[in-house]
């Protein structure tokens, strides 16, 4: 597999010319390799089969890569519409396992694999293009316009890797190896593992904004963490090693699981790690593609509640104080070997990169110094749930990449697989999953008396969300009420017997308005097209408690706490439905509709006129269209063709309201004159917004 060879670029130095050339082969050569990807599927029909059923079907994840190109270099305005706007949409959000993604397939009609592959042909012919007419200057930054199209080569290096443990989990009668036959056949003698001292220093972490590779927005920051004296493992644990456990009945006996853990376990049933397969009083071993004796010097691959509770178990047989390393213990571990980064290998010095095998290899196969596979051959799990290092910003263009992890429930593998590429094989690469998933993930353990600081931001601290969190719950300001209220009363208003009718909240924002709606509505389903706005109404929802953080004055802080009963919005009231989906694209099941609220949402979208032209399909009969409205038009969101209003045509002003008229009166009526509501958005304890909205509500004459 050497000749895809996916390093990821140096964004900072070089010739303008080569630069370019470099960037197109790295794009060529990682659609390449997702392409082969998807060749170990010998029949179609396995593209629509679940490997496992907290994951869509492989349609899914092959088209999604894609469109996801398309989606931020839209939204980047550096492609002037979508290409395929019904693929875009089914293909595009999904792909964790949050409670608001849309996991059922009765929901989703799935294109056709020829149609997926006709589409990311067409992709890929017009990322070429771009990035063969695109202006390229050095530093390629943030602010570049190549920076979306890294972004989309990076995301597809981590889809190649999550989607291959997805093939690894269907039946093999499905599969072929193709390109991926470099599987390691050699099981060396399985080794004694052993405990070596590492002594503490002061770690400093987190990238600065001016590096040379690119990044993902929680890389970047800075952490500093005194890392006291600890012993790791000499090797990786291996399916030997781990075999103990298995032997011991450690999947049988609950003190050595948390209580996640014995929740997992119990409701799995497992026995023994998921790759692994009893074959009469012996084991086998699934690979990406195949069925294998079983490699008893291989890596042990399980998730985190496995490797928690097997450290558990070896401490108490052993008498030592033993547990998974933090993320700042890796990066110790990584200092004291001396690992050097991707871009300063000639050969990869571990089983990464697809540089040596297509599968692991033995522990005891690649070492580095007294260590072995401090990177490679597969992920480690960590004590670390992710969050962000202080000093922590979203991308715009990716703003819900991260913070939906930063929940406490996701915790950091750090070091690559073997199939890691691109920015996964960095050093600075931090990813993280839900404690009960799979990944080519295993673990070395380590023994310290140092119980580790977990760091858990158990407070929403992104400013953004903060300032909505506080216009939609807090407190009430200069005598302003606020706009969720305002509009609740609207509704009770305008509306009879709510309690037999529909309401889609679209623009729903951190919730308060779904909330409250909830209670005087039969269904409400409510909808943001980013996941940071959702996730605290779903955290209110499913716990009855939102914390966030909001900007006193200066560098000072006040700590807010919610409760869902002291809102009174907790008893009498019917379950919302948050989703995560985009208003200009939803899915065909959101429709049937009494009342559709669009607020602060026009001026938010990519193309407000294709929106107001087809928005009637999802209401019933009599239906009302309620929207509502700054007119804050920017071309940097929409271009002006797409306006509603707020431009000259013919000499005359053309107002935002009639240009709403113009379009909704084939389908809706007028019902009243619009209103003005007012409301403020708090900035600091000294430093607020007034904001004007106009409200229109139209009811469906057809």
């Amino acid at each position: 597999m050497k000749e895809f060879n996916l390093k990821t670029p140096n964004l900072v130095e070089g010739e303008q010319h080569q630069k370019r050339q470099e960037i197109l082969d790295y794009f060529n050569r990682t659609f390449s390799l997702d392409d082969e990807l998807y060749k170990t599927l010998n029949d179609d029909k396995a593209f629509y089969m679940r490997a496992d059923q907290l994951r869509h079907p492989l349609i899914f994840y092959y088209g999604h890569t894609s469109c996801f190109y398309v989606n931020k270099l839209v939204l980047a305005g550096l492609l002037p519409s979508h290409i395929n706007p019904a693929i875009e949409s089914t293909c595009a959000i999904g792909v964790d396992e949050m409670s608001w993604d849309d996991l059922n397939d009765k929901n989703y009609n799935w294109p056709s694999v020829d149609e997926v592959r006709d589409y990311r042909n067409t992709v890929k012919s017009t990322i070429i293009k771009l990035i063969n007419e695109l202006p390229l200057t050095l530093p390629i930054n943030w602010e570049s316009p190549f920076w979306p199209i890294i972004m989309g080569i990076e995301h597809q290096n981590i889809h190649i890797e999550t989607s291959s443990v997805l093939i690894r989990q269907l039946p093999v009668e499905v599969l072929q190896n193709g390109k991926f036959d470099a599987i390691c056949d050699t099981d060396k003698r399985t080794v004694q593992n052993e405990l070596i001292a590492v002594e503490g220093a002061e770690m400093h972490l987190g990238k600065p904004h001016d590096h040379h590779l690119y990044g993902w927005d929680l890389e970047y920051g800075n952490y500093n963490e005194s890392v006291r004296d600890f012993k790791a493992s000499k090797y990786l644990v291996s399916n030997a090693e781990f075999l103990e456990f298995v032997e011991d009945r450690g999947y049988h006996d609950q003190q050595w699981w948390s209580e996640e853990g014995w929740s997992w376990r119990s409701y799995k049933n497992a026995e023994h790690p998921l790759f692994w397969r009893k074959d009469g009083d012996s084991y086998k071993l699934r690979l990406m593609t195949m069925l294998i004796p079983m490699q008893w010097n291989f890596p042990a691959e399980i998730n985190y509640l496995e490797a928690k509770a097997f450290c558990n178990w070896k401490s108490a047989k052993t008498g030592k104080k033993l547990r998974l390393p933090t993320e700042t213990e890796w990066y110790r571990l990584v200092d004291h070997c001396q690992v050097k980064d991707a871009t300063n290998w000639q050969t990869a010095p571990g089983n990464i990169n697809l540089e040596h095998y297509t599968s692991p290899c033995p522990v005891n196969q690649f070492s580095f110094g007294e260590f072995f596979d401090v990177i490679g051959n597969v992920w480690q799990w960590t004590e670390s749930p992710i969050t962000g290092y202080p000093g922590f910003k979203v991308h715009p263009l990716y703003d819900d990449f991260s913070t939906p992890t930063f929940d406490g429930k996701h915790n950091i593998i750090k070091g690559g697989s073997w199939i890691s590429t691109g920015n996964e094989a960095t050093l600075h690469a931090r990813y993280a999953f839900r404690r009960h998933f799979y990944q080519h993930a295993g673990f070395r353990y380590i023994e310290s008396e140092y119980e580790p600081n977990i760091r858990i931001d158990s407070y929403e601290t992104d400013e953004e969300i903060a300032i909505s969190c506080e216009q939609n719950y807090g407190e009430e300001y200069l005598g302003y009420k606020k706009y969720p209220l305002q509009l609740i009363e609207l509704l009770k208003e305008q509306i009879e017997n709510t309690s037999d009718k529909k309401l889609l909240d679209l623009n729903c924002d951190t919730g308060r308005l779904a909330f409250e709606a909830s209670s005087i509505f039969k269904e409400v389903t409510a909808i943001d097209a980013s996941a940071r706005f959702i996730r605290p109404a779903i955290e209110l929802q499913n716990k009855g408690l939102l914390r966030y953080v909001i900007k006193d004055e200066g560098d000072l802080q006040l700590f807010k706490d919610v409760l869902l009963k002291d809102l009174k919005l907790n008893n009498n009231a019917n379950p919302v439905l948050f989703m995560q989906d985009d208003a200009m694209k939803l899915k065909k099941r959101f429709s049937d509709y009494d009342v559709i609220l669009a607020f602060n949402l026009l001026e938010e979208l990519q193309n407000p006129t294709a929106f107001l032209s087809t928005i009637h399909e999802r209401l019933n009969k009599d239906g009302l269209l309620i929207l509502g409205s700054t007119y804050h038009w920017k071309e940097s969101i929409s271009q002006k063709d797409n306006w509603i209003g707020g431009f000259k045509k013919n000499g005359e002003p053309v107002k935002s309201i009639e240009g709403m008229h113009d379009l909704l009166y084939t389908q809706f009526d007028l019902v009243s004159a619009p209103l003005d509501l007012k409301y403020l958005t708090r900035k600091s304890s000294r430093t607020f917004e007034v904001n004007s909205s106009e409200v229109s509500i139209w009811k469906k004459n057809k």
